[in-house]
């Protein structure tokens, strides 16, 4: 081969050389260079190490979402789900995607993130300018200070009827110039059903009172409203019993609370008769006096139909989740969830009453101190072996999330509480 030729053919074995080498990323050699280069530039005594195996991957090499779907299959591996089960969804609400799910749509019993539907099926349904209300209301005449008729306490099942409340009854009432009633003084407890108790109760729980007059979680209003009457001098020359108020009753005094009260103590402190009075409230809503449960649970099966879920899949028993026949799932709760988030109507009255990580409520004392404190924003709840938890948060990266985690045959809730939490930091966490 002649030099010319042997030139213009070495020359393309070179090229051809540089070719490969560009395909297969830089070679050794050249990390070797390039570490030396930069060792070179920084002045140091200790060479640079090259870049790293870009085909090794970590959580922390890998990008949103899989790092975070990493860490989570990760914390999954503990021995606690050798007995028992979990159910998760986290959804990006900014992407509007699922970012993690795992057994989402098994079936388990949500405890008190039964709340969670409660809350926004009320919302949904009665709105945030709501009120629960007591009346007071009379029949018959009045002349010479004295009501020739009768007198109704009306009922409407409000969890803080209070003293302030009763004094307002009497006090209106001496306003009219009454001072003795010659008459019967009802409670109208028509408001819903007479059962005290949920479906599925345990009868030995501190179950809450379901009453529609009820005051201090007792069945004791009218002890008490007839103790104030005769406090103030009015005299009752009649009987006392429970009647429904007919419809040509005059008012006397109306009083009430707002939703937002009811939605802060409820969900909050994860109050059962409050939350059992928001359910009686929703069914109240379908126009059936008494209202059942069974009313209640036709709207909220309503909400779930219309968001694309089949209620029959589901089975609500309660509005607290005290029942032991409650059956929900992860999906359902994250459904919800995003329900509200996409309506302000729901959602400016949701999240303001939901415990705050490390701060406020059932949370108060769980995840201090990681990236979800003040961050995540949930409704827990707890029976024996159930732990659950479901809210919202922001990520690193300013996506909205929410997300459902319920722990279900759990005999060490501490140790539910504590993946919650690492769920909730991870995704909180910079990924």
């Amino acid at each position: 081969m002649g030099g010319e030729k042997r030139q213009k053919y070495l020359h393309e074995k070179e090229n051809e050389r540089m070719r490969i080498q560009f395909k297969h990323g830089i070679t050794a050699r050249w990390q070797t260079l390039f570490g030396l280069l930069l060792w070179a530039c920084a002045g140091m005594g200790t060479p640079i190490a090259a870049p790293p195996d870009t085909t090794a991957t970590t959580s922390e090499t890998l990008p949103w979402p899989h790092s975070v779907q990493t860490t989570i299959d990760s914390l999954l591996q503990d021995p606690l789900f050798q007995t028992s089960q979990v159910g998760i969804m986290v959804y990006d609400l900014t992407a509007d995607s699922v970012l993690y799910r795992r057994n989402e749509r098994q079936l388990l019993r949500p405890a008190s993130t039964m709340k969670i539907v409660t809350a926004v099926a009320a919302l949904d349904r009665l709105g945030g300018s709501y009120l629960f209300k007591t009346q007071l209301k009379y029949t018959g005449t009045i002349a010479d200070r004295t009501l020739t008729g009768d007198l109704y306490c009306i009922g409407g099942f409000d969890p803080r009827l209070n003293i302030d409340d009763i004094n307002a009854f009497v006090e209106s009432i001496k306003k009219m110039g009454i001072d003795t009633i010659r008459g019967t003084i009802y409670a109208d407890m028509g408001m819903k059903e007479t059962a005290l108790l949920g479906e599925g109760w345990c009868w030995d729980d501190d179950n809450p009172v379901l009453s529609p007059l009820v005051f201090a979680r007792r069945d004791i209003f009218m002890e008490r409203f007839l103790a104030k009457m005769a406090d103030a001098g009015v005299v009752i020359d009649g009987t006392t019993g429970i009647n429904n108020c007919p419809p040509n009753a005059y008012e006397i005094c109306t009083r009430f609370h707002t939703i937002d009260q009811i939605l802060m103590r409820m969900m909050k402190e994860s109050d059962n008769l409050y939350a059992e009075s928001m359910f009686y409230q929703i069914a109240a809503a379908t126009g059936n006096r008494p209202a059942t449960a069974s009313h209640a649970r036709s709207i909220i099966h309503r909400l779930i139909d219309r968001l694309g879920l089949n209620a029959l899949q589901y089975r609500i028993a309660d509005g607290c989740g005290l029942s032991l026949y409650n059956y929900v799932s992860a999906e359902l709760e994250v459904t919800l969830l995003k329900h509200a988030y996409r309506n302000s109507h729901i959602y400016l009255h949701l999240l303001p009453s939901l415990p705050i990580a490390g701060s406020d409520g059932t949370l108060k004392n769980r995840m201090q101190g990681t990236f979800a404190h003040d961050n995540v924003r949930a409704k827990t709840g707890t029976l024996t072996g159930i732990i659950s938890l479901a809210g919202y948060c922001t990520a690193a990266n300013g996506h909205k999330l929410c997300f459902a985690i319920i722990n279900q045959g759990v005999m060490q809730s501490a140790r539910a509480r504590a993946f919650q939490d690492d769920v909730c930091n991870t995704l909180c966490a910079p990924q």
